[in-house]
């Protein structure tokens, strides 16, 4: 995959993603605008029908008192009656309809100081009304006269309670304005009234009220009423004929806007949930479309290392080849054994590069078997350094042992911990462009023994300190292969410590040089 086919995909993948977030989010933000709606629209229902029936209960308190009076006087003092007659005849039918209505005025001489009125010119009244419906039909008799013939007779008695009710209201609401608020309505009343409503409602939550008049607060409120715009819901009470009035009944919710988030908190939670999957599940497909890329990288450098180093063996036996076919040659046996031997350790140094490979792919599937004995650590360090001493002695460097451990007896595989040893001595080597100059120190940590080679070569950048044990991996050099190797030496030293119980780390800073520390448990 190209840099740029790779750079699109994770750019269109990033701002799918980005998009489903905020889509998302903008989703929980009208779910909870759209609650916060409905809970206000609920809470405005509420709270008009807690005033209209606050108003009922005080104008029915007072009709009550007005009945009782009525009542109490028995007969009234004098009456009035009006009626109206209205007659239809309808053709079709030979029918005659005739209509009357009546209506009885009673005074029962209670004037308006029932309402502590000053002024005792407002008479108080009852109406009552008769409605009568007369059908008659139309006839001939026997001597060819006209008759008419009652049918059908209809009566209605009742109250002008529509009547009444406005007549009374318009002298109540004057006299009722004069009243103080708490004598009008009480906190146990509204308190009632709004727990029962709400409750009905659906609304399953705390509240504050408070009444206002005028724009101040009054003395009917409950105990923690704190006027808040954000969570307060106000409605006019006490309403008079022209529609004013100086009161208002206002209800705030403390934990409003937790009752609203709680109210979709399930479908946010499962949403956020699965947002969190997406996001996990993309950032890995990431990590693993990046990796892929590294490890395509790093093998397509593995092929050419593993290529220069092959090319270079395999010039070398070609001509030694030509040079023992040349008679001149196969006259000296010293050259034609010396050429063999070029041939021979060069074969064997390709057998060894492809042991290396096949060795790490063992370890890998847990194919190798490793056995182990009980050894002494500083024999294997010993003969490690005795399979380098030969390039060190070449390039003048110098390996110093510092064996300080106490105890050094440990259960490990003798030919595999040495390769790891040789590995380590060997990469000192290479990455020392100078004279190699390398310290061997070992001691032990409480039931552990601790080996310490440290050189003074290039050293390591911490980003390729991260990923030095990594298989195939080797920091760029460009194309200059001045320094032999395939990435895989350290990745096999890492999976030969590790299957003998121990650690292996290293510190590095470029220029400065690098020490590497193998930590294994004492037997």
């Amino acid at each position: 995959m190209s840099r740029k086919l790779f750079v699109l995909l994770v750019a269109l993948m990033s701002l799918s993603l980005i998009g489903i977030i905020f889509v998302q989010g903008y989703w929980i933000k009208t779910a909870v605008d759209d609650k916060e709606e409905q809970f206000s629209n609920s809470v405005m229902q509420v709270l008009k029908s807690v005033s209209d029936k606050i108003e009922r209960r005080e104008i029915e308190d007072y009709s009550n008192k007005f009945l009782q009076l009525i009542d109490s006087i028995g007969e009234f003092k004098e009456a009035e009656l009006r009626e109206i007659l209205f007659i239809d005849k309808d053709e079709e039918n030979n029918e005659t309809f005739i209509y009357s209505h009546g209506v009885l005025e009673e005074d029962y001489g209670i004037s308006s100081t029932f309402f502590d009125s000053e002024s005792d010119s407002i008479p108080i009244k009852s109406f009552n009304s008769k409605r009568r419906t007369i059908i008659v039909k139309e006839g001939v008799d026997i001597d060819g006269k006209v008759t008419y013939t009652p049918s059908e007779r209809i009566e209605k008695i009742g109250g002008m309670s529509a009547i009444d009710k406005a007549h009374f209201e318009t002298y109540f609401r004057h006299y009722a304005k004069r009243k103080p608020i708490r004598e009008r309505v009480s906190d146990q009343e509204i308190q009632l009234l709004l727990q029962r409503e709400l409750s009905e409602a659906g609304i399953d939550l705390h509240f504050e009220y408070g009444v206002y008049g005028n724009g101040l607060a009054t003395k009917v409120r409950s105990r923690d009423f704190a006027l808040s715009e954000s969570t307060r819901y106000k409605v006019p009470i006490f309403v008079d004929e022209e529609g004013k009035t100086d009161f208002d009944l206002l209800v705030t919710f403390p934990q409003k806007k937790k009752f609203l988030v709680s109210s979709i908190m399930g479908m946010a939670l499962l949403s956020i949930i699965f947002t969190l999957i997406i996001v996990i599940a993309y950032s890995g497909a990431i990590h693993q479309l990046i990796r892929q890329k590294q490890i395509s990288e790093i093998k397509t450098d593995f092929i050419n290392n593993m290529t220069h180093e092959f090319k270079t063996p395999i010039a070398t036996i070609n001509l030694a080849l030509d040079a023992i076919q040349n008679p001149k040659v196969l006259e000296h046996r010293d050259k034609v054994r010396q050429y063999l031997q070029m041939i021979r350790d060069e074969n064997k140094r390709m057998h060894a590069q492809v042991e290396n490979v096949l060795r790490i792919s063992k370890l890998e599937k847990n194919q190798l078997e490793i056995a182990k004995d009980a050894l002494d650590i500083h024999d294997i360090i010993e003969e490690a350094i005795a399979h380098v001493s030969l390039m060190i002695e070449n390039r003048g460097g110098y390996v110093h042992t510092h064996f300080e451990a106490e105890q050094s007896e440990v259960l490990a595989n003798e030919f595999h911990f040495t390769n790891v040893l040789v590995n380590i001595l060997d990469n000192a080597i290479k990455y020392s462009p100078e004279s190699p100059k390398i310290d061997v120190y070992t001691e032990t940590v409480k039931n552990n023994i601790v080996i310490k080679v440290q050189d003074q070569g290039m050293g390591m950048s911490k980003a390729v300190l991260k990923r030095i044990f990594e298989k195939f991996y080797r920091e760029h050099t460009g194309n200059i292969h001045n320094v032999k190797g395939h990435g895989l030496g350290l990745a096999y030293v890492k999976n030969i410590v590790e299957d003998h119980q121990g650690v292996v780390y290293v510190e590095s800073e470029k220029d400065k040089g690098s020490t590497f520390f193998i930590k294994l448990p004492l037997i």
